[in-house]
């Protein structure tokens, strides 16, 4: 694809983004680095996290405060959410911005694009919210809050045409920016691994809600394949210093198990392990990427996945199941969810040479899928945007409800 040229604007470019949280901050970084190719002088404002910061984007509010996932538990943050969310209306509305961004955290970006679309702001939402999955009475907000949808998956596509919901098919960055080949000898180099150890990759998620509900129960896991094998080795990477220590704090129940705790570096613990035991999230879209077999897990809260499990019409949460449309890896979900079950799948993972070689075709067949120059092609959507005639403004609406959790 071409480079768009650079081009001199009358006023720099303004633009307002929210991402709630470190799959949304990868995403806004490589768009705001995209834009910029075109438009040097642009302006960036809303919230982001240290990638986006990187970039040049000035955070309004630390993106933590909006990593909150599930139906109840957003429940309990429900008054600073909805704060958080007027704040901005009346940020933009002062400082209007020529396009607005939502990334991800539909709940909490909806009611913020239905609100300044009122106001004459066109707006993008980018991710596309599972709608195909549950809850599709959304896809109505959606239409009269966004005027156009950037989707990351190839099958999002004729649902949103089939609603009238203008949609560009975009790929993901990470597709764009890993390599197709395999990464582990030079992870391993990295991390200053030996070659011959068999390294099991511990990632338990990002938020602290998260971490408090599946650390402790991979960190059994791990303590139950290291009595079946006493050569395994753990890595286990920390999102953020918040993480670090509240996972620190957890392996002092466990003085003699072989984990190598980090902070960061995620991306070289995926590379530099044999198999991986993961949080479901887009955690497991760059492990499929990285070509490496892996066991996702997930808990919620009780009454959060009784409300979801009744809405999900979907066979599958992970996002290689998703793409692939069939189960290539293992999802052990809820109650399912104890160290025997995710010991034994684990454990099938490491021995069963000829199924990690299948899998790995297929990630590679699936990496090439979503390889499209995605940064630039959501840029390219964007800025078609801002040459168009502004909006009218609408009447108000009644207050959307919803928080910030990425419901997805």
């Amino acid at each position: 694809m071409p480079q768009m040229p650079v081009k001199e604007a009358k006023r720099p470019l303004v633009i307002g983004i929210v991402a709630g949280e470190a799959s949304g901050d990868i995403l806004g970084a490589g768009l705001i680095a995209a834009i910029r190719k075109q438009y040097p002088d642009a302006s960036f404002t809303g919230i982001g996290g240290p990638l986006m910061i990187e970039q040049g984007f000035q955070s309004l509010v630390p993106m933590e405060r909006l990593s909150v996932m599930g139906l109840v538990e957003v429940l309990g943050r429900i008054k600073e959410l909805f704060g958080i969310r007027r704040r901005l209306v009346e940020h933009f509305a002062e400082n209007r911005p020529d396009v607005f961004v939502g990334i991800d955290a539909p709940d909490f970006n909806l009611g913020l694009e239905l609100r300044l679309k009122q106001q004459g702001i066109r707006t993008v939402h980018y991710v596309s919210p599972s709608v195909w999955a549950w809850r599709q009475g959304r896809v109505k907000k959606i239409r009269r809050a966004c005027d156009h949808l950037l989707a990351l998956l190839p099958f999002e596509i004729d649902f949103y045409k089939e609603h009238q919901v203008p949609v560009t098919f975009v790929g993901h960055p990470l597709a764009d920016s890993l390599p197709l080949e395999d990464e582990t000898a030079a992870a391993r180099q990295k991390l200053e691994l030996a070659t011959e150890e068999t390294i099991v990759g511990i990632l338990p998620g990002s938020r602290g809600g998260e971490v408090k509900r599946l650390a402790p129960l991979f960190l059994e896991t791990a303590s139950q394949l290291v009595q079946h094998n006493p050569e395994l080795r753990f890595l286990m990477p920390a999102a953020n210093e918040q993480r670090y220590a509240q996972l620190a704090e957890m392996l002092k129940q466990y003085p003699d198990l072989p984990v190598k705790l980090l902070k960061g570096q995620s991306h070289d613990v995926m590379a530099a392990s044999d198999t991986l035991l993961l949080a479901s999230g887009t955690v497991a879209l760059e492990a499929m990427l990285l070509k490496k077999p892996m066991v996702i897990s997930y808990r919620l809260a009780r009454l959060t996945y009784l409300i979801a499990k009744r809405l999900v019409k979907t066979k599958w949460y992970s996002l290689p199941n998703l793409l692939a449309r069939k189960t290539l890896i293992p999802e052990i979900i809820q109650d399912d969810a104890t160290p025997e079950r995710l010991a034994e799948a684990i454990e099938h993972s490491l021995q069963n040479r000829e199924e990690r070689a299948e899998l790995k075709e297929r990630f590679l067949e699936l990496h090439k899928l979503l390889k499209c120059n995605a940064s630039q092609v959501a840029a390219e959507t964007v800025l078609n945007l801002v040459d168009q005639t502004p909006l009218q403004s609408g009447p108000p609406e009644d207050n959307p409800q919803g928080g910030a959790g990425s419901a997805a």
